[in-house]
This record gives C-alpha cells, structure tokens and sequence, in this order.
C-alpha cells in the first residue's frame, strides 16, 4: 500500500514539475512577452491586456505548492531500502578469499635469449 502511495505522489510530482516550467515559460518578462517572441509585438496577447498576469502568477503560486507538498510527501514516503548515499558512511564489508588455482598470476613464457650463452669457465 504504501509503495503505491509513493508512486502516486512521484506521478503528481512529475506533472505539477511539468506544468510548473510550462507556467514560468508563459509569463511576461518586463516588456516582453510570448507573442512578441514570435513576432506578434502588439498589445493583443493570450489572456488579454493584464489578465495574464493574474492568472499566471496564481497557477504558478498553486503549482509551487504542490511542487513543495509533493517533495515533503516523496521524502516522507520513500522505500524502506536504502540508496547509495545512505551506503556511503557504512564500512566494506570484506569479501571472502578466492581459491588458490583462480588467485595464482600467470607467468608469461620465458622469451627466447639474442644473446650467446656465456662460456663455461674451465675447473
């Protein structure tokens, strides 16, 4: 049940984070808007003359809500197994010794000598 619950709340994150930029990218600058972006530079826009900004800055006062509601909700709701950053501070655990034949290095074969064999000193 409450892996459930978590994906819900992670799928309502997703969509409140999407609207959230889409919202943000709607809204004027100081003399600019989306329309004069594309060329249309008149006072005609979208949600008329001023109305854009008042329902531009609620929707964008409502989805940063839910953004902060969500992320408290997934932090609180998260899977009981811990992850990486959770592992950091915990000591390796050491692993056991490997058998002789699979730990022995393989010797490289001898190379052939260029050089003569030194002569044996008489006794």
């Amino acid at each position: 049940m409450l892996a459930v619950a978590y994906y819900l709340v992670l799928v309502l994150h997703v969509i409140a984070c999407l609207f959230l930029i889409g919202v943000v990218l709607l809204q004027q600058g100081k003399s600019q808007d989306l329309a004069s972006a594309f060329g249309g530079g008149g006072t005609q826009t979208a949600f008329g003359p001023r109305g854009s900004a008042n329902v531009l800055s609620k929707a964008t006062t409502i989805l940063a809500g839910a953004f902060m509601v969500t992320s408290l909700a997934l932090s609180v709701l998260r899977p009981t197994h811990s992850g990486i950053l959770d592992k950091a501070g915990a000591q390796p655990t050491p692993r056991p010794a490997a058998s002789a034949s699979a730990a022995a290095p393989v010797a490289p074969a001898a190379a052939p000598s260029s050089a003569p064999a030194a002569p044996a000193t008489p006794q």
